[in-house]
């Protein structure tokens, strides 16, 4: 099982940020976040949420085994919520300007 600890702490790391940062970001308590390393604790689903939305990743991702943390920009998660937003022919007509360029 992966120690969910550690893979914040990549994250976190990753972007330079100490755990108040990440308390900031995610609007959870600073002392929370203490806390789960302090007592080794599992921090619940609720807060992995917003740990997940601070760094701009799924679940899925911070519980993926393997390769390097995925961090997305600003404009790269905005270009993946306007493509889901796409049906599938729209999404094929991208690919096929894209391939143009």
């Amino acid at each position: 099982m992966k120690d969910i600890l550690s893979a914040i702490t990549t994250y976190r790391q990753a972007r330079g940020w100490s755990e108040y940062q990440l308390a900031e970001q995610s609007g959870l308590p600073q002392s929370t976040i203490s806390s789960w390393y302090r007592k080794r604790m599992v921090p619940t689903v609720p807060s992995l949420e917003k740990i997940c939305a601070a760094f701009g990743i799924t679940l899925s991702q911070l519980f993926a085994e393997g390769g390097d943390p995925v961090s997305l920009t600003t404009s790269q998660r905005e270009l993946l919520e306007r493509w889901s937003r796409l049906d599938p022919e729209q999404q094929n007509a991208i690919f096929q300007l894209i391939d143009r360029f």
